[in-house]
């Protein structure tokens, strides 16, 4: 466990020690839970007005704060309190303890290119021409099919499974579960089905014939310093590629489907499902919840707030709310219209 001085940890967040800076601290807590050596994380006022109730003698602060009214020892002042968070975790994180080198449960292929300090966990299974880069951690129970590439200082964590013939940058993140290279879900009827029907604005109660497999013969491209949480699929192309830009983040049980074009810088929140074809541009956002059409098009820095359904095409800085997704100040006048309906209907009778 990492013990660091309040002095290094200001350094280290980018803010200003006052006080004590010698205090150490083996963790962060917050303020009515925190022990003597543990920082306490009160830089919103309602978390500070908590610390009487812990024993914490340092604290991170606004920079505004009185710290010694506190009854502090010492304390880090500095602004921003949710980057300052990320600050904290990234320096008292508990990375997943994975030996290095290759468990003897773990199965690597003959052929496959493990990097140099790589670490291959229990139960493990390497295919084919697999290349996994230097420094890669891979936790029990992940796979990586044939011919599939990781980039260096990856972390596949329980569970992962990487499909075939995928490439993946450097940086990667995979939480429990998540499923890499899936097949897209792609079928077609030999005459027109129900769904052809249905965009012409017609269906008939013709008996309908089964439905024909359209396999992906295309993979999955994913760039540097992006992360996938647990249960999130991101399926392969049918043809082309399916892609994901650099730094972009992709949450629990997320889909994201075939031929898609993800770009840089992205976030995909929770539950959050891309139909087929779909691009999303540099910069965007997408709450949870939030469903994008096939062969939709999103330009950059676009905003989809949560629970909203856009099917067409979106142009950059534009924010889009409800079902179906209209801008948001659109859906504000329609919202406030709504909420006034039973007022005027009761004037009206």
């Amino acid at each position: 466990m990492p013990v660091i001085s309040l002095s290094d940890l200001a350094a280290a967040l980018g803010g200003e020690a006052v006080g004590r800076g010698d205090l150490t601290f083996s963790g962060a807590a917050e303020p009515a839970a925190a022990g003597p050596d543990q920082v306490a994380l009160a830089m919103d006022p309602s978390f500070a007005a908590r610390l009487p109730e812990g024993r914490a003698r340092g604290a991170i602060l606004r920079p505004d704060a009185d710290w010694q009214a506190l009854g502090l020892e010492g304390a880090i002042l500095a602004p921003r309190p949710r980057y300052v968070l990320a600050g904290v975790t990234r320096v008292f994180d508990r990375a997943p303890e994975i030996a290095e080198g290759v468990h003897p449960t773990a199965i690597v292929d003959a052929t496959a290119l493990i990097g140099p300090g790589a670490a291959i966990g229990p139960f493990v299974v390497i295919g084919a021409r697999a290349r996994i880069g230097a420094r890669a951690r891979i936790a029990s129970h992940a796979s990586v099919a044939e011919d599939a590439a990781i980039g260096e200082d990856a972390l596949l964590m329980q569970g992962v499974r990487i499909g075939a013939r995928v490439r993946i940058g450097d940086r990667f993140i995979a939480q429990p579960g998540a499923v890499i290279g899936g097949d897209g879900f792609s079928f077609v009827t030999p005459a027109p089905g129900v769904v052809e029907e249905a965009r012409a604005g017609v269906v008939t109660a013709a008996e309908r014939s089964g439905y024909v497999r359209i396999n992906s013969l295309g993979a999955v491209r994913i760039g540097d310093d992006v992360e996938v949480g647990a249960n999130a699929t991101i399926d392969r192309g049918t043809i082309a590629d399916t892609v994901i830009g650099d730094g972009t983040k992709v949450d629990n049980l997320v889909m994201v489907a075939h031929n898609v074009q993800v770009g840089r810088g992205c976030l995909l929140c929770g539950h959050t499902g891309i139909a087929g074809s779909a691009v999303i541009g540099d910069g965007c956002v997408l709450g949870g919840r939030a469903s994008i059409a096939d062969h939709a098009v999103l330009g950059r820095n676009v905003v989809i707030t949560g629970n909203a359904a856009v099917s067409g095409h979106v142009p950059d800085g534009r924010i889009m709310m409800g079902y179906p997704g209209v801008k948001h100040d659109e859906f504000v006048s329609m919202w406030k219209a709504l909420r006034r309906l039973p007022r005027v209907l009761a004037k009206l009778q």
